[in-house]
């Protein structure tokens, strides 16, 4: 399969780095990236991860701008200027820079999980605590579906 899936957890050693799980990394290979490259999420703290098909996403979404509109640089600035290229060690493991952490808050440990075609960099506990906030949501929607006249589950 070529997707990210799943969740780890791994803990940062005494220079910085991080391992990123070996399923990950079996994808990141099987793409062929040399690099990585993170973008931070608006709205969690929360990194995404992908390689230059990330990047060619990104490019068509601010493609889709009027360039005269303060919309489309606004974009590039956020997907180039606050954005960032993680190099993948011959071990798998990435720096765990100052980029990552003062929007991650991470410190010892990072959750890595899988979003399909990209995987996020969270602090553990911050991830946990997403992941319920996520169900609850989710299952909100699901009784208020259920309870609308007419549908059936």
């Amino acid at each position: 399969m070529d997707r990210f899936l799943s969740s780890a957890v791994n803990r940062i050693d005494a220079k910085g780095r991080v391992s990123v799980p070996a399923p990950f990394r079996t994808i990141v290979q099987k793409r062929g990236y040399s690099e990585l490259y993170a973008i931070r999420q608006l709205e969690v703290p929360a990194l995404d991860v992908g390689g230059p098909d990330l990047l060619d996403g990104l490019e068509e979404r601010i493609a889709q701008e009027d360039p005269l509109l303060q919309t489309a640089d606004d974009l590039a600035y956020f997907y180039y200027g606050d954005g960032a290229f993680l190099k993948l060690d011959q071990d798998g493991r990435i720096t765990v820079s100052d980029f990552i952490r003062e929007h991650t808050g991470i410190t010892t440990d990072v959750a890595f999980v899988g979003k399909g075609k990209v995987f996020q960099i969270w602090e553990p506990e911050k991830f946990r605590a997403y992941g319920a906030e996520v169900r609850a949501r989710l299952l909100a929607r699901r009784r208020a579906a259920a309870a609308t006249p007419g549908r059936s589950e």
